[in-house]
């Protein structure tokens, strides 16, 4: 186990009815408040109507709509400008994943000086950053609870993570009541976003790691068995209040305690992301089974371990590289029985522009952990995902 120290100051206000909590936890950071939104689903399904009736008396509201599923370095101007304009308090993101990373970005650069796009490409760092708060209608990310966000900047074709201590949300509220009109398609995003990241945690070389294993095996089982059950019944409490508690789970700095994570496939995936505008979770499906064929034979044991642990593959008479080989069927099995997508045609997409995408995987030179991939190597797992 790694060395590690751990602070997470977000304050997660988790259940049915805790929306309620909204106007006595902005208070704590001023009266002028931005509403950060995307497409309109929360006017759909009445929780725009809902946060209006709870904070119209005490606050006043300004409103950034339109916030893309990859959230674009446009809008992230927008709000910047909004916010130096109407001399904001505090953020409010209401939304998924998408909606929080653009608000995170949005905060740093409205006590920027320069562009924000300088911190997000990691030319400078942040330095200051107005207050955010979140109430979440999609579990997938886990942004309500880290200090993390992913930005694209369309007209360059480039989509970069990046973080900063500031830009972990102040609070979270999360009742799953909000999540139970998502759709089918972006409720399958969401459960192969997290497990996703539970992956990139879990695929490392670190030694003693026993908990930590347990913990993301734990949150994995959760999700493979839950996840059907939900898909059967949208609308069901106790399915979504699980999912959406293990996605928050699955990336808020818990499962990474003492290890050093991989983000490979995240960053091979932002990059088809980037020039594609897919969807991050349909993306991940379809990479993270071929990543996995391909960096096996650096640790065939963790692999075993994996198979064994999460899908009860069989193990006598068969070697750790056999054993988790099916592992990784099975998971691609899993993923393509709910809905996922399993090859990059399955959204058009062909090897025309695959030199394109191998350029933007690179820009920030090598990457991964578990196995440092280069060039040859990212090219090499474009082509199996095709």
């Amino acid at each position: 186990m790694r060395p590690f120290s751990f602070h997470n100051p977000t304050k997660l206000i988790f259940g049915r009815g805790q929306l309620k909590t909204l106007p006595q936890e902005l208070e704590k950071y001023g009266k002028r408040v931005l509403l950060v939104y995307g497409g309109g689903s929360i006017k759909r399904n009445g929780l725009y109507d809902e946060i209006l009736s709870l904070l119209k008396n005490q606050f006043i509201l300004f409103e950034l709509p339109g916030i893309e599923p990859n959230p674009r370095l446009s809008s992230v101007h927008k709000g910047v400008e909004l916010c130096r304009n109407e001399k904001i308090d505090v953020l409010l993101a209401v939304g998924g994943g998408s909606v929080i990373d653009a608000t995170k970005a949005i905060a740093v650069g409205a006590k920027y000086d320069g562009d924000v796009w300088d911190i997000i490409t990691r030319k400078d760092e942040a330095r200051d950053a107005l207050p955010l708060g979140t109430v979440l209608t999609l579990a997938a990310t886990g942004s309500e609870m880290n200090n993390s966000s992913v930005i694209t900047n369309w007209e360059t074709k480039e989509k970069y993570g990046w973080g900063s201590p500031l830009i972990y949300p102040r609070f979270s509220i999360l009742d799953p009541e909000f999540t139970k009109t998502v759709p089918r398609d972006q409720t399958v995003y969401g459960i192969v976003d997290m497990m996703s990241h539970v992956f990139e945690q879990y695929f490392h070389h670190t030694p003693n790691t026993p908990l930590q294993d347990r913990m993301g095996e734990g949150v994995l089982r959760t999700i493979i068995e839950t996840a059907p059950l939900l898909l059967e019944d949208l609308t069901n409490d106790e399915y979504r209040e699980t999912i959406l508690y293990s996605g928050t789970i699955a990336l808020n700095g818990i499962l990474s305690m003492g290890v050093e994570g991989d983000w490979a496939t995240h960053n091979l995936e932002h990059a088809v992301s980037a020039v594609y505008d897919i969807p991050h979770g349909g993306g991940l499906a379809i990479l993270f089974p071929q990543w996995m064929r391909f960096v096996i034979d650096e640790n065939p044991a963790r692999f075993r371990q994996f198979a064994v642990r999460v899908f009860h593959v069989e193990e006598k008479g068969r070697t750790d590289k056999e054993i988790g080989l099916e592992g990784i069927s099975r998971l691609e099995e899993f993923w393509k029985s709910i809905g996922a997508p399993s090859r990059l045609s399955d959204y058009k997409i062909d090897d025309s522009k695959l030199e394109l995408m191998v350029e933007k995987a690179m820009a920030r030179g090598k990457y991964g952990r578990f196995k440092v991939l280069g060039e040859e190597e990212t090219r090499a797992i474009y082509r199996m995902a095709l």
